[in-house]
């Protein structure tokens, strides 16, 4: 019976161990919404699983293309983004983050090692998986422009106070939430402006899933900025991934209370085309792309600022390990063969050596 009892607990300790591995693969760091605030209705609710990010600066436009991918049950939703100075909002072409990934793209090397390893003969059991690797009541909120651009209801805004903001969205049909309030606040006071945007899918009933329209929001800047104050209310770790098109390498001054920034991808563009000519004007461009994380997002302490850096370029490298063979044939096999002859070889002439000096000794 106590046997039972102890098959029992382990089979059920088991069934718990594969449902938490199971749980643990479905969790992963959410992406930071650094460059602004999403907003939905108290009765629905919305996340961004990914934000992926390109920036074109020039030294004195800064062009910042986006594109989202949400879930949840949604049926519209309000997207905030702090910008330093007069923005213009146009829709972005999808195939510019296509071409970025290409470009940067892992250059493969072959590694060659030379022991076998298991799943080399004579080791390799042929059992393989086969896996591989309008303002707002009151006029507190200054309208600066309002349009339609496919699912979005683009307007840009003015606002000497955060609350002015919260009475626009308030009349556009969501609350600010209590918490967002102060973030806002250090961008008053430096006199920034914001780009406020509905997200509404042409059929009503339709909640906002999957990949977004990408947005293409540009603006003046003397130097090359990414909103990421608001992330700092973010619940979960967050990470960023920012793609830099600039004159030259551009890395962030600090982390901002994140951990340290990643270079992934660094190299010179000589000539852009598609997309990325539609970005850069078709001119000579540095590509950068980082990636960084912040466990604990409520350490987030103010925007990056990015630097430009020596113009060092980096590649990540991918390798694949080969067996060493000559003509086919695994070099251990032929060294092994080849260690076994030579010893062979040696025993035979010593015999023989030996078998010569015995005929040849006196009876």
């Amino acid at each position: 019976m106590r046997g039972t009892h102890t098959t029992r607990a382990r089979i059920l300790a088991t069934l718990v161990a594969l449902l938490a591995l199971q749980l643990g693969s479905l969790v992963a760091p959410a992406w930071a919404c650094g460059c602004g605030a999403m907003i939905t209705r108290p009765s629905e609710r919305i996340g961004v699983d990914r934000e992926e990010s390109a920036v074109r600066w020039d030294g004195r436009t800064e062009t910042v293309v986006m594109r989202f991918r949400v879930h949840g049950n949604a049926r519209q939703a309000a997207w905030v983004m702090p910008v330093p100075r007069r923005a213009d909002v146009t829709l972005g072409d999808p195939a510019l983050f296509d071409a970025i990934e290409e470009l940067t793209a892992p250059e493969e090397r072959d590694r060659s090692y030379f022991w076998p390893r298991e799943d080399d003969w004579p080791f390799d059991t042929g059992r393989g998986d086969g896996a591989s690797a309008g303002a707002a009541p009151g006029g507190a909120v200054g309208v600066v422009g309002r349009e339609r651009l496919g699912p979005f209801d683009v307007a840009r805004l003015t606002a000497t106070d955060p609350k002015a903001l919260a009475g626009w969205l308030r009349a556009n049909g969501f609350e600010l939430p209590d918490r967002l309030t102060p973030e806002l606040r250090p961008y008053v006071d430096r006199k920034w402006e914001y780009v406020a945007i509905r997200l509404a899918p042409e059929q009503r009933d339709t909640p906002l899933y999957g990949e977004l329209t990408p947005l293409r929001i540009t603006f003046d800047s003397p130097e090359l900025v990414y909103p990421m104050r608001l992330s700092r209310l973010a619940a979960t770790p967050q990470t960023l991934g920012l793609s830099i098109l600039a004159d030259h390498r551009m890395e962030p001054r600090s982390a901002i209370g994140g951990e340290s920034p990643e270079v992934t991808f660094s190299g010179r563009v000589d000539r852009p085309d598609g997309p990325l000519a539609d970005l850069t004007g078709g001119a000579p461009t540095h590509l950068t792309v980082l990636e960084q994380r912040f466990p604990e997002p409520s350490r987030i302490s103010d925007d990056h600022v990015l630097r430009t850096v020596a113009d060092t370029p980096y590649r990540h490298v991918v390798y694949r390990d080969r067996l060493l063979t000559v003509a086919g044939v695994p070099a251990w096999l032929l060294t092994a063969g080849a260690g076994a002859a030579a010893i062979a070889g040696l025993t035979v002439f010593l015999t023989v050596r030996a078998n010569r000096r015995r005929v040849a000794s006196p009876a």
